[in-house]
């Protein structure tokens, strides 16, 4: 009886033991960091002498914020990866980085600078047995003006790279990321960008940008000679703009003087452009006591190219 005892003793101390050796906890592995870094620079100085500044806008819209996306090399698990730094703090910072290279000029004038939105919709790296580590960045470019007016419509700027080795090596998917990231700033179009921040020397090189009174376009800086004559002298003058695009409203009648009427001026005919120029026109009337009131139009396209509105009105006396 004490060796049965004994015995079931043993058994029962020994499964004891192989129980705590089968239920042994396996730590988990550690996390993955995947370093971000600006690896290429642009051009420097291409952009130095440009008339207003810009601020930029990062926003963070992706579908899923998690950086690796796929990962066969593990059938079970993804592994956990941490990203430093934070991914919007990093395309914010390099961004601006990225910018002041190139010349442009960030945060000059709240009252005057233009706003550039870099919206992130992918930034995600991924490993794939027989292709390795591959990196895809996209990122959608707007620019508005000074006003809030949409001028750089949404345009989607992508970057894309890949690199074998091991499933193992973040190093790697760290440079695939990174090197992607770097192809999507230099998808931008920051020469188009750039056009918006400079006024040209001609209306002529700037076809669509509107008069909004910020005095950012060349057709504000365009100066027109005014010389308004009549016989006899003395006459009233105003003007008024007739427009037959929506782009400019028309005006009332507004007194500017009286003849001889000699001045020069810049354009501020707000939503004005150089396309549509040819659909506006400038109306001046002359009046005098005892005389018909008359008028004439001036084609604005006309006056851009001419850069003068000159006129004499012989006054025909009321019967």
């Amino acid at each position: 009886m004490k060796k049965t005892i004994a015995l079931l003793s043993t058994m029962l101390l020994g499964g004891l033991v192989s129980c705590s050796v089968a239920k042994k906890v396996v730590a988990p592995p550690q996390p993955k960091t995947v370093n971000l870094a600006l690896t290429e620079d642009p051009q420097p100085n291409r952009f130095i002498e440009l008339d207003y500044g810009i601020r930029l806008n990062v926003r963070d819209e992706r579908a899923n914020s998690r950086v690796l996306q796929k990962y066969d090399a593990s059938a079970t698990t993804l592994p956990q990866v941490s990203v430093s730094p934070e991914v919007v703090s990093f395309v914010s910072e390099s961004t601006r980085r990225y910018m002041r290279t190139m010349g442009f000029n960030l945060d000059a004038d709240v009252a005057t600078d233009y706003m550039l939105t870099l919206t992130i919709r992918e930034f995600n790296l991924s490993f794939l047995s027989g292709v390795g580590w591959s990196g895809t960045v996209q990122l959608n470019v707007q620019v508005h003006d000074q006003n809030g007016k949409l001028v750089y419509p949404s345009v989607v700027a992508v970057g894309r790279a890949s690199t074998g080795g091991s499933a193992s090596d973040f190093t790697l998917g760290s440079n695939a990321l990174n090197t992607a990231y770097a192809r999507a700033l230099k998808d931008i179009d920051w020469d188009r960008i750039a056009f918006f921040l400079k006024r040209a020397a001609s209306p002529s090189l700037e076809k669509n940008k509107q008069v909004t009174g910020a005095g950012n376009t060349a057709l504000e800086s365009t100066v027109i000679r005014w010389y308004i004559d009549s016989s006899p002298k003395g006459a009233d003058i105003s003007v008024r703009v007739v427009s037959s695009t929506p782009d400019v409203k028309n005006t009332n009648q507004n007194f500017v003087g009286s003849t001889p009427y000699e001045t020069t001026e810049t354009f501020d005919v707000k939503g004005l452009t150089f396309n549509n120029s040819g659909n506006v026109q400038m109306e001046v009337i002359c009046e005098k006591a005892g005389y018909i009131t008359q008028r004439r139009r001036f084609n604005l396209r006309q006056v851009i190219e001419q850069k003068e509105i000159s006129t004499k009105f012989n006054l025909v006396k009321e019967e």
